[in-house]
């Protein structure tokens, strides 16, 4: 089992990249909490892989606090923290309210910044740690995508910024749209946590403060 003994946290796992994530993971061994906005899907999630559900407003830092805590007390640590939470409020920006920045940045850059902030404490503690933050091909610039695209930049310089003064492993990876898709089909939510394993994993020692592309094609 490659994840034996490991504790891993996945914020926005109640759906999508994030449950996969969290059950590839429990399938490779680990001990997982699944967190979401609401606790009825965490629980659908977590229950068949006997996981442990927390209901989590990642851009509430006491929430974020208390969610990192649980995971601790109740799994015996905390090793791995994906953060997949994130939603989108797409305008052109002459359109886009003060609500739509504001909600996207939030739940994407600063939630994120509270679960690695939250998480740090314990893997430096213990000299241990991986952390993977999704990014999206968004962060190059996408029509509607304003306040995305900047969240999307923003996570992929906070994970090589924070790799480079802690003793913890930060990658962030970026998906792809369909059309751009060489290999001429979707990629799927198993596609995406088959990566995020990989980084999370001993084999991916080495990698550390890396951007890595997952869109079928370069």
């Amino acid at each position: 089992m490659k994840f034996k003994d490991r504790v891993a946290l996945v914020t926005g796992g109640g759906r999508g990249i994030g449950a996969a994530t969290a059950e590839l993971l429990a399938r490779q061994g680990a001990k997982v909490a699944v967190s979401d906005m609401d606790v009825a899907p965490a629980q659908e999630v977590a229950g068949p892989i006997n996981g442990l559900a927390i209901a989590c407003d990642v851009t509430d830092r006491a929430q974020v606090d208390a969610m990192v805590d649980r995971t601790v007390k109740e799994l015996g640590g905390l090793d791995i923290l994906v953060a997949c939470a994130g939603i989108t409020r797409d305008n052109l920006i002459f359109k886009m309210t003060d609500d739509d920045w504001d909600l996207v940045i939030d739940t994407h850059l600063k939630g994120t910044f509270l679960c690695a902030r939250a998480a740090q404490k314990h893997m430096v503690e213990r000299k241990y740690g991986k952390m993977v933050f999704l990014s999206s091909t968004s962060a190059l610039g996408n029509r509607g995508q304003a306040n995305y695209s900047a969240a999307k930049a923003g996570l992929q310089g906070m994970a090589r910024t924070t790799a480079e003064r802690l003793g913890v492993d930060y990658d962030a990876f970026k998906i792809g749209a369909a059309s751009q898709i060489p290999l001429r089909r979707v990629g799927q939510p198993d596609d995406i946590a088959s990566v995020i394993a990989f980084l999370c994993s001993d084999e991916a020692g080495f990698v550390s403060g890396q951007t890595l592309y997952v869109r079928g094609g370069p």
